[in-house]
């Protein structure tokens, strides 16, 4: 967060706040008092904001999924996914709540229901460049090496300076035995801010010497 936008937090959050008692029915009001809120970091405000948002309007899906990321963020992955559920009960082709899905999934190691989440994520919005990378680490870990290494190179087609998608191609290439090209992609991440596994520097670099 910029420092200017830091020191306008609290003028920001005093007249939505002064909008939300002028107009307490308000959906809008509300959703942006809570993601004001979570932006400084004040997340239990954050919470009662958007859930009023929420039963101003049921069917506010953008609230859910924005509740939702606050209880993933603090590990309460059940919370989370039934936010994310009802997101999309409202909004069926809603792709970022089928991205965070995928996300639960992952977690919970449910490796073919984050799959299905993250291809449906990619249906509805394949210009989702997070859910292409969080597609890479998932058909890595499931050795599926060749949809690995087509989901990284998308991601990085749609994000060109990602420190994480450029990581996340040089470990698909690593897996495919382009070690030399793994290791430039491996640099550039570096270079992006990445914190780069020195063990798998290490290892790329075995196979080059």
């Amino acid at each position: 967060m910029s420092e200017q936008l830091q020191e306008d937090l609290p003028k920001v959050i005093a007249e939505l706040e002064k909008k939300c008692i002028e107009k307490p029915k308000s959906v809008t009001a509300f959703h942006h008092l809570g993601l004001v809120y979570m932006k400084a970091g004040r997340v239990d405000e954050a919470i009662t904001a958007l859930e009023k948002a929420i039963e101003i309007d049921p069917l506010n899906g953008d609230a859910m999924i924005n509740l939702g990321a606050i209880h993933f963020g603090r590990g309460d992955l059940d919370k989370a996914q039934a936010l994310n559920e009802k997101a999309i009960a409202v909004h069926p082709e809603g792709a970022q709540a089928y991205a965070n899905l995928g996300l639960i999934w992952q977690q919970r190691s449910e490796m073919e229901k984050a799959l299905e989440a993250y291809e449906k994520a990619i249906q509805y919005n394949p210009k989702l460049a997070t859910v292409w990378m969080n597609l890479t680490s998932l058909l890595t870990m499931k050795g599926d090496d060749d949809r690995a290494l087509a989901a990284a190179r998308k991601a990085l087609e749609l994000e060109p300076e990602s420190s994480l998608g450029h990581n996340n191609l040089a470990v698909a290439l690593y897996f495919r035995g382009d070690y030399a090209t793994a290791l430039k992609h491996l640099e550039k991440a570096r270079e992006l801010g990445y914190s780069v596994d020195p063990n798998f520097t290490a290892r790329l670099k075995e196979k080059l010497a």
